[in-house]
């Protein structure tokens, strides 16, 4: 058995996009199993720039086989206008795209109630929720009783289920906002979603005994991740965390594979860390080094454009998030952002209440106590963007390398230097055992 996962081990954002695309080639299926529009991939192919939020990145690559399948909550427009901009650049979208009858769909009720309930936490700190209604559509998945599938639209009850939906939201929302009552309009979101129905009909199929099926043909399977593991609903920094199972513990059961079919897990990190609204950022750099980063990596959200935090690489957080998901080796991306530093910081542990920890704390007002303590480096300060194998490399960028290799005890095999497909160093480390200082 084949399969291979693409797990980010921070907070989303890591260029998991550009890896899936270049590992769809030795692959005949990629599979996206968690999320929703609130992930943003981008990949680039030459002169080409492709933004995917809901369809795998796969898609950019012919024969091969996309699936969506249930774990990922769907808002029909959202990919309609996804799947109608890459049609009209040339990319063929047929029968080689399948949506599960068994993902969740997001209404108009569920975009109200994220404006209207989920702006922040109890103490007014923004949880980074892009208010696209996923996370009142995984409520109402976990709730049940107020959840349509995407094969529900397909069946003649809709509109008796829309209807009873629509009453029970308008109840419940209008306790916050008198005006939501006239915002939702059964007959009008049976009518529009009746419309999506008919042109998603063709990609709609039962994914999961598609991909169980090409479990047992042996097909070589990509799994491709959405937001990063320590946005985990059960094992992030909880609260400001996504709504699904976004490290490798949600493969199962986003996809419906068991987890003894993956072979390859690998782990995307950046060279240093980002994170998007609020929440401990223990590395974090509100200062010049931070906004280097930011203005060097272009650090903008791919979905909302907004600018993100940024900070030194925590190898804390990434040594928790590898094992978590299972992680057999590492790709280290934007490695070229850090090629104008004169010197360098990986946070090495954690300092709390006076004594050091490598342990990461499962409470996000413990993280928010720890004091950093970091290792610093040389920089190379030479542009890397060029480069196409590790030993060619200037020798602080591959120290730099081998020390985060050592810190989350993996091999480290992708090394990225620039936004396309050739700016990537294929390498294979010897698996690191050393002690850590």
């Amino acid at each position: 058995m084949s399969g291979t996962c693409v797990i980010g081990l921070q907070w989303g954002d890591e260029a998991k996009g550009k890896l899936v695309d270049l590992l769809t080639e030795q692959h005949e299926i990629v599979v996206r199993y968690q999320g929703g529009a609130n992930a943003g991939h981008t990949v680039v192919i030459g002169p080409d720039t492709y933004k995917l939020s809901l369809i795998p990145s796969g898609i950019l690559t012919p024969g091969v086989q996309c699936v969506v399948t249930g774990g990922v909550v769907i808002n029909p427009p959202s990919l309609l206008n996804e799947l109608d901009g890459l049609t009209a650049r040339g990319i063929q979208i047929d029968d080689n795209l399948m949506l599960s009858d068994r993902a969740h769909v997001i209404f108009p009720w569920h975009m109200i109630e994220d404006r209207t309930l989920d702006e922040s936490t109890a103490d007014g700190e923004n949880i980074g929720t892009t208010q696209r209604g996923i996370g009142p559509c995984y409520r109402d998945k976990v709730g049940r009783s107020y959840a349509l599938r995407l094969g529900d639209l397909l069946r003649p009850t809709l509109r008796e289920r829309i209807e009873y939906i629509v009453a029970a939201k308008q109840k419940i929302l209008a306790t916050f906002d008198n005006q939501t009552e006239d915002s939702l309009d059964a007959d009008r979101i049976v009518q529009e979603y009746t419309g999506y129905a008919d042109r998603l009909r063709p990609f709609i199929g039962n994914t999961n005994n598609f991909l169980l099926d090409a479990v047992e043909l042996d097909k070589h399977i990509l799994f491709e991740g959405a937001q990063g593991a320590l946005l985990d609903i059960d094992h992030g920094t909880f609260p400001f965390v996504t709504s699904s199972n976004s490290s490798g513990v949600g493969v199962p059961s986003g996809s419906g594979i068991p987890g003894s079919y993956m072979q390859r897990v690998i782990g995307v990190v950046k060279a240093y860390t980002t994170r998007v609204g609020g929440g401990p950022f223990p590395s974090e750099q509100d200062n010049d080094h931070g906004q280097h980063l930011r203005d060097r990596g272009n650090e903008y959200g791919t979905v909302t454009g907004r600018p993100r935090r940024c900070g030194w690489f925590d190898a804390v957080a990434a040594r928790y998030t590898t094992r978590l998901s299972g992680v057999t080796e590492v790709a280290v991306m934007l490695l070229d952002v850090l090629s104008e530093l004169k010197e360098i910081k990986i946070c090495v542990g954690y300092e709390i209440e006076g004594q050091r920890t490598e342990s990461f704390p499962s409470h996000v007002d413990d993280l928010r106590q720890v004091k950093p303590i970091f290792e610093a480096l040389p920089g190379w300060q030479t542009d890397i963007c060029d480069v196409r194998r590790l030993e060619d490399l200037p020798v602080h960028a591959r120290n730099y390398l081998d020390r985060i290799s050592m810190y989350i005890r993996r091999p480290i095999t992708y090394v990225s230097v620039g936004p396309e497909r050739s700016q990537t160093i294929q390498c294979r480390q010897e698996p690191v055992n050393c002690e850590l200082a």
